[in-house]
């Protein structure tokens, strides 16, 4: 068998309910050779043990912490495990459709790119793991001094379908791709670093294709390669307090001063904020069932006067210092030590 060029990394991103739905497919849908490290931040037991079993199956590379991760955190880990030239990198929600690996893999090696990214579709419902409609097809990005620094960020295609965008996508240099799935050549990662762990919440994808760039890399769109976000609803039980915590005020205020700071911008740049808004709405969607009943009786207005008293009231108060700012505190009390399952194989020139 032909050794395997890249190593996927799986990391949680605000769930556990879609994690088997996820490997299953990325298992189902890849059809060249790869290494798998799987990074587990605290998941369910049912979760953890389907995971174990998986590892010593497959013999892929579990790595399990007992606090929740951040994203970069979880990369971080995960990279230390990966001995191939390629990484991709898997948000533990995404249904990779077939050929996707493939298509990322051929672009790299044919324009020399550092990173590559797919198109990225959420599912009916956010329950299929079918595209239906797009989430992104790369952005624009660049820091604009005009007199003031700021940033700009312009996504494509958003909320488009997918059957009518497909064919006017080809493949091209863009500025931004996103974490959720993306190949990167792992010597970018001597160049840039490790992923900034002070992006708890947000701004991570922007910050380090950012970097990337800054690096001498080059960032690719390549639209061959297809993934679907399974986001909520529906939103399991298991889900919620791990939901909350990656979207608290406790995760993403610190993570938005800290990129302003670090990239010179204000602290209310329109971009960032506008990153806030989405944020928000993003939160309601463990609220969907009750906001579909609301929508049936009050009017549009109404209901975004009901949305602004939630995000400050339910999520910002009540939910923030009883549920988020708790949990965050014990994360940060509770050891971060990495453990490996039994029976499995670490890749040759990885460094644990």
């Amino acid at each position: 068998m032909t050794d395997p060029r890249v190593t996927i990394i799986v990391v949680p991103r605000e769930q556990f309910s879609k994690a088997r739905a996820s490997l299953e497919s990325i298992y189902a849908a890849t059809a060249v050779p790869f290494d798998l490290v799987y990074v587990d931040g605290n998941s369910p037991p049912a979760l953890r043990q389907y995971l174990e079993t998986q590892a010593a199956a497959r013999r892929f590379t579990l790595v399990r912490t007992e606090r929740y991760l951040t994203s970069n955190e979880a990369r971080n880990i995960g990279a230390r495990y990966a001995g191939t030239p390629y990484i991709a990198f898997v948000d533990n929600d995404v249904f990779v459709q077939p050929g996707w690996l493939t298509s990322l893999l051929r672009c790299a090696d044919e324009t020399g790119a550092a990173v590559v990214g797919p198109l990225y579709c959420f599912g009916a419902d956010g329950a299929s793991g079918e595209p239906v409609v797009v989430h992104t097809a790369g952005a624009e990005l660049r820091i604009v001094d005009d007199g003031g620094r700021r940033l700009h960020e312009v996504h494509r295609q958003v909320d488009r379908l997918v059957a009518d965008v497909l064919p006017e996508l080809r493949r091209e240099p863009i500025d931004l791709v996103e974490f959720h799935c993306m190949l990167v050549r792992r010597e970018l990662l001597g160049r840039t670093g490790a992923l900034d762990e002070q992006l708890l919440s947000f701004y991570d994808h922007l910050d380090f294709c950012m970097a990337a760039r800054e690096a001498g890399g080059s960032v690719y769109f390549e639209p061959a390669s297809v993934v679907t976000q399974l986001v909520p609803p529906p939103l399991a039980w298991m889900d919620v307090p791990f939901f909350l915590l990656r979207w608290s005020n406790a995760w993403l205020e610190p993570s938005a001063r800290h990129f302003a700071a670090k990239h010179g911008l204000a602290q209310d740049d329109k971009e960032l904020r506008d990153h806030i808004w989405f944020r928000n709405d993003h939160r309601r969607r463990m609220l969907a069932g009750p906001r579909r009943a609301l929508r049936a009786v009050i009017s549009e207005r109404m209901l975004r006067r009901v949305d602004k008293v939630m995000d400050r009231v339910v999520f910002g108060g009540v939910v923030e210092y009883l549920v988020a700012r708790p949990m965050q505190r014990r994360r940060a009390r509770a050891p971060a030590a990495e453990g490996t399952a039994a029976g499995v194989r670490t890749p040759a020139g990885a460094t644990p």
